[in-house]
């Protein structure tokens, strides 16, 4: 029979970490002279193929895709790649430590704000440096792990790029569609973002979110994983047929972003995916008094997709985003 060529695969060197094909190999990132150091694997394949960064933990309350990605560091085999995956699965790793919510313990800074940072800045902002100047650079595709946060309950959806070039965001959207949710959403930010930044540097991207309120299951990072591998095979990173998802595609701008105008003591009507109804009452704001200083009605029908679950809430804060949804839409 004809003779199948097998193209071997190169090194993969990130910082004072190499691993040689057919090799795993986990340590630590150095972010610039802060003394900080971030865990990170390295895989990589037999054969040559593109080489994935997975980042969990950039906001490190969001557990889910921090829980992920550690399981994925074990469970993918270089003998059954094709290329390289960079993973990391707590970015935030001070934040984590001291449990700040999304902020960098040190400077208290969100990193998905900050980039593309600056060598010489806060701690942040020498983090979002170091993956610009190290990371970024030598990957062909970003599959970002977010959650949401831990006063944040959110329904299951994926956001694209939208503002990086044609062909980029092209690609980022056919990832998206290996990704198994109702919804996705095309990014129009440029940068601050880690996925936009590296998308601005000609890497496609998605952000997946699923999970919230600082707790993570077993249900939630089986879907995840189940997710990356998805996308890894629409990649060829991983043999075997993608399966894709009819996700129906919404712009930011189109949905509804609630922002509360006073801080207070809030009290919420409904749950991430619950349908909603026009003139529907969302939730409440009161004050510490029990008087009720703001009220929240739905502009439209649709569904629930991010809300705040804490009792507090903060003046300009965001209380909760919610998506019209279509007549043909309401099977979801």
């Amino acid at each position: 029979g004809k003779e199948t060529k097998v193209y071997m695969g190169k090194n993969l060197t990130l910082g004072e970490l190499t691993a040689k094909p057919g090799e795993k190999v986990s340590g630590w990132l150095h972010i610039a002279d802060s003394g900080l150091e971030i865990p990170v694997s390295l895989i990589c394949g037999m054969q040559d193929g593109p080489t994935v960064l997975v980042t969990g933990g950039i906001h490190n309350a969001e557990y889910v895709g921090i829980q992920a990605a550690i399981e994925l560091r074990e469970e993918l085999k270089p003998s059954q790649m094709r290329g390289k995956v960079i993973l990391f699965p707590l970015v935030n790793r001070t934040g984590f430590e001291h449990r700040t919510m999304s902020m960098v313990y040190e400077d208290g800074k969100n990193i998905n704000r900050e980039f593309p940072g600056d060598p010489s800045g806060t701690l942040t902002e020498q983090i979002c440096h170091t993956f610009v100047d190290k990371v970024f650079p030598q990957v062909d595709y970003y599959i970002d792990l977010h959650c949401g946060d831990g006063y944040e309950e959110l329904y299951p959806h994926v956001y694209t790029l939208g503002a990086a070039s044609p062909k980029v965001n092209q690609a980022s959207d056919a990832m998206a569609r290996a990704v198994n949710v109702k919804f996705r959403y095309p990014s129009q930010n440029p940068s601050g973002g880690s996925y936009n930044q590296a998308g601005s540097m000609g890497v496609p991207g998605i952000l997946l979110e699923r999970g919230g309120r600082s707790v993570w299951s077993r249900e939630e990072v089986e879907a995840d994983k189940e997710d990356i591998c998805n996308v890894l095979r629409h990649l060829h990173v991983l043999e075997g047929e993608p399966e894709y998802y009819d996700t129906v595609q919404r712009k930011l701008s189109d949905g509804y972003f609630l922002i509360a105008g006073h801080t207070g003591i809030w009290y919420p009507c409904h749950h991430a995916g619950d349908r909603i109804k026009k003139g529907e009452l969302l939730g409440v704001i009161k004050d510490y008094m029990g008087n009720i200083v703001e009220e929240y009605y739905a502009e439209a029908s649709g569904i629930l997709l991010i809300q705040t679950v804490s009792l507090n809430v903060l003046k300009g804060g965001a209380v909760l985003f919610y998506c019209e949804l279509k007549e043909q839409e309401n099977s979801f």
